[in-house]
């Protein structure tokens, strides 16, 4: 089975900017949350479990706090110390030391207006479990692969608080078994 790459996209709850003098600028906030049932498109509904960054956190793996998904704007670094990432009982929680540069500035006077307000993170998912009996289809995320996270100015999908980018190939593969599930019910009640 080969890893799909995703991303979804949250709304930063509790952000928070700190500067001041002598004092580097700081964003935190959650870029996932736990136990919340979200819409992805209208393919399927999808919950993240607690715990599900806990393996990917602890084996210290170099991830990256990037603008709008851009790996050319990178804001903070786990290994460099500029990005800090923990798991608590509310979700994946992130703080961010932002760059000095024009980048950082200028969305920290984003964020302070409240122009870019949402955060997105990249993942493999590494345990899941899917349930085509119902519609939509369900998934529950036990693990993934962390790679990066993003804060973004544009969600894929406005109306929720959580949307996917995903390549035309896994919506071709949704919408197969969505069919699918809708031919087996079909037969199953004309048995009836």
């Amino acid at each position: 089975m080969t890893k799909k790459r995703e991303m979804r996209t949250f709304d930063i709850t509790n952000i928070q900017k700190r500067d001041g003098e002598n004092q580097s600028l700081r964003v935190s906030g959650y870029a996932a949350v736990f136990n919340t049932k979200t819409s992805i498109g209208d393919y399927f509904e999808e919950v993240i479990n607690p715990g599900a960054f806990s393996r990917t956190l602890s084996e210290n793996g170099d991830v990256r706090a990037l603008f709008n998904h851009n790996w050319d704007k990178v804001l903070g670094r786990t290994k460099s110390g500029t990005l800090i990432l923990s798991e608590d009982d509310r979700g994946l929680k992130f703080e961010i030391e932002l760059p000095n540069n024009s980048l950082g500035r200028d969305l920290a006077e984003s964020m302070a207006r409240g122009d870019i307000n949402q955060c997105s993170f990249g993942f493999f998912a590494t345990d899941e479990e899917w349930n085509y009996n119902i519609e939509p289809a369900s998934r529950n995320i036990k693990e993934v692969e962390l790679f990066e996270i993003s804060i973004v100015s544009i969600p894929a999908y406005d109306d929720t608080e959580v949307a996917l980018v995903r390549s035309k190939e896994i919506d071709k593969d949704a919408e197969k078994r969505i069919k699918l599930i809708n031919q087996i019910k079909g037969v199953l009640e004309n048995e009836n």
